[in-house]
């Protein structure tokens, strides 16, 4: 068995590593805008003014989009640009930005997968608190409905946070991100659930604004542990590991998870959290639960553990990693979607996976990306295995289509297929572009074809 007739096969980007025009058209200000402002925040003091210049550059860019054969593309509204003050006053040119988008996503016969909030959070709301003041789920589900009612019409696919692991811990907790705080345990998990709250106000605000029925979800980060072996002890470690919560950390599954999915709080969770839970009103945990049509996450490797042993495996020395210093793993993507299947019991989208690496444009004129098709491929392979064995997966989305600004990283990460000159914009597709473009042809069936012979 492959991948299934109608899979998904798409790419992700998100509003301000790839838009730039940060001060153009009425847009307004955001904390990843003033966290780059920072002496030293930001890598080489890079940051997103211009990044991949695609607010100018859309047109090309789908017409590569279009090229490569993608059939979904995710992207992320920049709630400032709709709303620059993050409420009140609609930004007109900045909804007629995403609608020309879409306009032409749809006429190339690509499926937009829009994400409302992609971590810029509007400067204004921030002033006010942001996600430490419980008025950010009405925000947001304000918001969410603006785009609703100006998108809604043409638009399927919804995804309404992106990776809350990431926002509220680095960004609140470890201060590495915008808005480049580091708050006590108690004010790190008041965010966390006005940022759960806003999810199920997003989803509720989205199902009574959209004029055509959407599909509705989000894109937490999905962390797995992995089996050492394939004895049943070491599968069963290795799920009980994948859904734990310990002291310490904001790095988990079910925290995010659980009260989305299943309409509560894990108990593991609230007893590792004590005394620094936050308060849950009443009709709180049902407007969480709001339902979703499917489950999406993000993942780019995981870590192996076995049976009686309570940390994750000492990696061997030498083991491959990408530019991030992340591991390369690619049975994260067989044992992710088998362990959040099974407890979820929804159908899965692969929402990103992709690795950084050190790409240039060669002498030939071409862009030699020899690792990211050897990683992709062993990750996409993880992912038909998983597939043949009965798990309904139905896109997967590779992070990321462009070369762009790569957040505190600045510019130094490359994730695209495609190339990305900075100075000038001009965009090169990579080898992996040819190359993926050729798994989207056939439907999958190229991972099992030299990838030499695929695009030279």
């Amino acid at each position: 068995m492959s991948f299934p007739k109608n899979f998904l096969w798409g790419a992700a980007t998100a509003a301000y590593q790839v838009e730039g025009a940060v001060n153009e058209d009425g847009r307004g200000r955001t904390v990843w805008d003033l966290f780059c402002e920072r002496p030293g925040a930001v890598w080489s003091g890079h940051n997103g003014a211009v990044a991949s210049d695609h607010y100018h550059r859309w047109r090309e860019d789908v017409a590569l989009m279009r090229q490569l054969g993608l059939r979904a593309y995710r992207f992320s509204i920049a709630w400032s640009r709709v709303l620059p003050e993050g409420t009140g006053r609609v930004n007109l040119k900045g909804l007629a930005f995403y609608d020309r988008l879409v306009d032409a996503l749809l006429a190339a016969h690509i499926e937009p997968f829009i994400t409302l909030f992609h971590w810029d959070y509007p400067a204004e709301l921030y002033y006010r608190g942001g996600w430490l003041n419980r008025d950010s789920a009405d925000w947001f589900a304000d918001y969410a409905a603006v785009v609703a009612r100006k998108l809604g019409d043409q638009v399927r696919h919804w995804l309404t946070l992106n990776e809350p692991q990431c926002f509220i811990g680095l960004g609140h907790q470890d201060g590495i991100h915008a808005p480049g705080l580091k708050l006590g345990w108690t004010e790190v998990l008041r965010a966390a659930h006005h940022t759960l709250l806003a999810h199920g106000r997003g989803v509720q605000a989205l199902r009574a604004h959209c004029r055509a029925r959407p599909r509705i979800g989000w894109a937490p980060v999905g962390m797995v542990k992995l089996p050492a072996s394939n004895r049943a002890s070491d599968v069963r470690a290795a799920r009980e590991a994948t859904f734990a919560v310990r002291s310490g950390s904001l790095w988990n599954n079910t925290w995010w998870m659980d009260p989305v999915y299943l309409g509560r709080y894990p108990a593991d969770g609230w007893k590792a959290y004590a005394p620094y839970t936050p308060p849950v009103r009443d009709g709180d945990l049902k407007t969480i639960h709001s339902p979703l049509d499917f489950f999406a996450f993000n993942i780019y490797h995981g870590d192996f553990v076995r049976a009686g042993q309570p940390e994750p495996l000492r990696w061997p020395e030498g083991n491959p990693l990408t530019l991030f210093y992340w591991p390369v793993t690619p049975p994260c993507l067989y044992w992710a979607v088998r362990f959040f299947a099974e407890r979820y019991r929804l159908p899965i989208i692969i929402t990103e996976n992709g690795m950084s690496g050190v790409d240039w444009v060669a002498e030939d004129g071409r862009v030699h990306d020899p690792q990211r098709i050897d990683f992709t491929r062993r990750y996409l392979r993880e992912l038909r295995r998983a597939i043949a064995e009965g798990v309904d997966v139905r896109g997967y989305f590779h992070w990321t289509l462009l070369d762009n600004f790569e957040w505190a990283e600045g510019y130094r990460q490359r994730f695209g297929l495609i190339h990305v000159d900075y100075p000038t914009g001009r965009r090169t597709p990579k080898d992996s572009f040819h190359w993926y473009r050729q798994i989207i042809a056939t439907n999958g069936d190229a991972l099992d074809t030299d990838p030499k012979t695929l695009f030279h």
